[in-house]
């Protein structure tokens, strides 16, 4: 999905909000660690469009840092955001900047295409080479496993709950379901004892066929399969079929998802916030929107892992590669690594400049320490959360059941092809399963297959 759930760049107006306090730390990893690049070299770096002007001189002042750590390196910035709809012609026309960013459904067919720079000896060099969580790693490597783009942003599908609505319906809120059977029998309790929705589902602006190929990848289903020469839609299968009967029983049999089945990301997100919702799915790391911007009470708050039930069972999921333009010569690609090691990964590697960014994020009143899908494996993860801790603002024990099992989930990014437009031929299917009891799950199936496949035929 686009934003706010999938990551096509840095979300810099937060991230950059450290300003002068971490431009005066070093934000990456020693220096002399780092693969060097010889003689002056001038580079240019992706940077948000649009941003207000505290955040263009917070990205300045990492420019002045990285330049004064580096000094024959020059960096220009170039204003750079990822869009499916020019992505394409940018490449081709050679108007990329030497870094910039792309979604993790990008990687494998640039690297294929050999579309972006071979950096993976240059990466191989960092310190941390060996430490990127391999359900991620996967997302920027080549086929034979070395790393042409680096992953800075991650997501993994998670299974949010109201944990003061389980304890309404009298569910223990710290052993939240574990099977999709326990999901709609917790959903069940809970809208007969609380007469809330115990599940919601989005339904709309392409939120609808989003959450269901979630639940066809956790199920163990693909959307698309991808050759050298072709992409077919995968739609008509029982993985979607049975994600489908289990929607259509909640609904119409246990009368247990409520009386709104045109949820959106934002919709389904307040009501979930003012406690209308018992479970819902979305993106692991919604722990911020929904008490910044939808005013959750944090202590009704809990997130686990999607069950995962079938063979090849997957979570979907997505994030952001830092990849270097395949024009850049050897040593523009080397000075490449050094500002993608310093700006983006710096404060999930390096201590003084994760403690600058804690530091900075929590006197703002903002979320420090909230659940996500780590970037690195578990141990560097476990590292980097104790620098910070002492700035951790949020309930961390309600997030152990997501926490504590997500490096155990493989990970799968979404459909490649046309990826939006799959979604949004499947928005109308969800919404007629919940909203008409006598639904042809097969016939809906079979005509969404088609319609996905001419769409990704014409794409």
């Amino acid at each position: 999905m686009t934003s706010p759930r999938r990551f096509p760049t840095i979300a810099l107006a937060g991230a950059l909000a450290a300003s002068t306090l971490v431009a005066c730390s070093s934000g990456g990893s020693d220096p002399s660690d780092a693969p060097a690049s010889d003689g002056p070299v001038t580079i240019t770096v992706a940077v948000d469009a649009g941003l207000e002007q505290g955040a263009k001189d917070a990205f300045d002042a990492r420019v002045t840092a990285f330049e004064a750590e580096h000094p024959n390196v020059t960096v220009e910035s170039q204003e750079y955001t990822w869009s499916g709809t020019t992505f394409a012609a940018d490449l081709a026309g050679g108007t990329l900047p030497d870094v910039f960013t792309i979604p993790f459904t990008d990687g494998q067919g640039l690297i294929e295409r050999r579309q972006i720079a071979d950096i993976h000896d240059l990466v191989g060099k960092l310190p941390y080479a060996g430490e990127f969580n391999p359900n991620i790693a996967k997302a920027g490597q080549s086929t034979d496993g070395q790393m042409w783009a680096v992953p800075v942003a991650a997501y993994g599908q998670g299974l949010h709950y109201n944990r003061a609505l389980f304890e309404q319906a009298g569910l223990d809120p710290d052993t939240p379901p574990t099977t999709w059977a326990e999901v709609r029998s917790a959903a069940r309790q809970i809208s007969e004892r609380t007469g809330q929705a115990g599940y919601a589902e989005m339904t709309k602006d392409n939120t609808g066929g989003w959450i269901l190929t979630t639940l066809a990848y956790a199920l163990g289903g693909r959307a698309e399969t991808v050759s050298a020469d072709a992409t077919t839609a995968t739609i008509d299968t029982p993985q979607y079929a049975q994600a489908l009967r289990m929607l259509k029983d909640m609904r119409w049999q246990d009368d247990s998802m409520g009386d709104n089945f045109l949820y959106d990301w934002p919709t389904s997100h307040a009501d979930f916030a003012a406690g209308k919702i018992g479970m819902f799915v979305s993106g692991g790391g919604d722990y911020g929107n929904l008490v910044t911007q939808n005013a959750m009470e944090p202590a009704d708050y809990g997130v686990t892992v999607l069950p995962l039930e079938g063979s090849g069972a997957a979570v979907l999921g997505g994030g952001t590669l830092a990849a270097v333009s395949a024009k850049a010569d050897p040593a523009q690609q080397a000075a490449s690594v050094e500002w993608i090691d310093f700006y983006y990964l710096g404060k999930l590697t390096d201590r003084e400049a994760a403690v600058a960014d804690a530091k900075t994020t929590a006197e703002a009143d903002q979320p420090v320490g909230a659940p996500q899908l780590p970037v690195f494996d578990k141990a560097t993860y476990d590292e980097q959360q104790g620098w910070i801790e002492d700035y951790v603002n949020v309930p961390v024990e309600q997030f152990a059941p997501f926490t504590s099992s997500i490096f155990d989930q493989p990970l799968e990014s979404e459909p490649p092809v046309a990826t939006q437009e799959l979604y949004a031929a499947l928005d109308p299917v969800v919404q007629a399963v919940l909203t008409d009891e006598d639904a042809d799950i097969a016939g809906l199936l079979k005509a969404a297959q088609q319609d996905v496949q001419s769409r990704i035929d014409r794409s």
